[in-house]
């Protein structure tokens, strides 16, 4: 029994990962990269500290590759936002374009639809509308 529930509680979080948004996956792709740079750092910055221990470099060269080592960093860091919003802007402008395609596709489908099953629009009834009551006017006057 334990396992079964398992199991499912297992395929639900991959369907709930499946579904996931773009949006979601970015900012999970992003937080990962930044992990991994902070990670790398780290390691970096603690190998500078084993070769100080050993006395293979001085702490004067130390503190300058550390600080290039977080300039560095910083300056990926930077350049890959920047991308990224770069490439979010594109995604968002080509989403739009899609959108405004695919309401103009369903409009015209619609628009078919409803010519092949002979249903008037509502551009059409509001001039019958119109028509009628024109006429309705037409017919009071010639009663008087």
């Amino acid at each position: 029994m334990a396992t079964k529930k398992k199991a499912t509680k297992r395929k639900a979080r991959r369907a709930a990962r499946k579904t996931k948004t773009a949006g979601a996956r970015i900012r999970g792709a992003w937080s990962d990269a930044v992990a991994a740079v902070t990670t790398a750092q780290a390691n970096l910055e603690s190998e500078v500290r084993k070769l100080l221990r050993r006395n293979r470099i001085s702490t004067k060269d130390a503190a300058t590759m550390l600080a290039d080592v977080r300039a560095l960093a910083d300056r990926e860091r930077r350049k890959a936002a920047k991308e990224l919003r770069a490439r979010a802007a594109e995604l968002q402008a080509r989403v739009q374009k899609e959108r405004k395609v695919a309401a103009r596709t369903l409009d015209d489908a619609v628009r078919s639809a409803l010519a092949a099953l002979n249903i008037p629009s509502r551009a059409e009834v509001a001039a019958l509308t119109r028509k009628v009551d024109e006429l309705s006017r037409k017919m009071q006057r010639t009663r008087r």
